[in-house]
């Protein structure tokens, strides 16, 4: 007995192309925040060498109300916080943050 009798008229197939195609869909548009050298990386992934196209997130927002995703790329310090903050408050919900870079994510060499 095969998969395909056993599923009926390709339901598994159907199915798995239904949510590749709502998540193509209702992709996160990412809003960059380059801060410092991690910046280079980010425009590195941006790029047709990682091909984010095939997440959706090939379009590079500049507007916070028009992103869903902030990119932190670099060290932030405490005075740039504050303007970080503004932005972000700007962006709509749902709204996610991503820290990119070892010094970022965890202060780096600046700790």
């Amino acid at each position: 007995m095969g998969l395909e009798s056993a599923l009926g008229q390709g339901y598994l197939t159907t199915k798995l192309d239904t949510v590749v195609n709502w998540a193509r869909s209702n992709a996160a548009w990412p809003m960059p925040m380059g801060l410092a050298c991690c910046a280079i990386e980010m425009m590195a992934f941006a790029g047709p060498r990682y091909d984010a196209a095939r997440f959706g997130s090939e379009v590079m927002r500049f507007s916070p109300r028009q992103a869903d995703v902030m990119i932190v790329a670099g060290w932030c310090t405490y005075k740039m916080s504050h303007a970080i903050r503004r932005i972000w408050d700007q962006m709509p919900d749902p709204k996610w943050c991503i820290a990119m870079g070892a010094c970022a994510s965890t202060g780096g060499m600046h700790r």
